[in-house]
């Protein structure tokens, strides 16, 4: 990994979630994550990554004075995890992706590029 790499977020959605599977099958899931994630770090580029539990609100409105239950599990679309890499390229990145076990069982991962925030100073000139 070359110093140019730039952090992606990997967004989980779909696929079958642990209430879908029995004990025995969540754990081999589980596996197969863990073994994923574990190439990534011996490639350099993992970060972060962890799922998501089923609470959770939504705020909306001025000041998120609106809040509704959610999200949704029972959605196609429910997020269910994140995960953060490096990869110097939007191509690359979606390259490591393939290997993620949620394909498996039918979920969806969407690649973003996480964009820096600039520090204080940069805009105080």
């Amino acid at each position: 990994m070359t110093t140019d790499a730039k952090r992606f977020m990997f967004i989980l959605r779909g696929g079958k979630s642990d209430r879908d599977m029995s004990p025995t099958e969540y754990g081999e899931v589980l596996q197969k994550y863990l073994g994923w994630i574990e190439r990534l770090r011996q490639r350099g580029v993992y970060e972060a990554g962890e799922p998501l539990d089923e609470d959770g609100k939504i705020l909306s409105g001025k000041s998120g004075a609106l809040v509704t239950d959610g999200p949704f599990p029972e959605s196609k679309e429910a997020i269910g995890g994140y995960f953060i890499i490096r990869a110097c390229t939007l191509n690359e990145a979606c390259e490591i992706a393939t290997g993620c076990p949620i394909f498996e069982h039918g979920g969806a991962l969407e690649v973003r590029s996480i964009a820096p925030i600039p520090s204080a100073e940069s805009h105080s000139a």
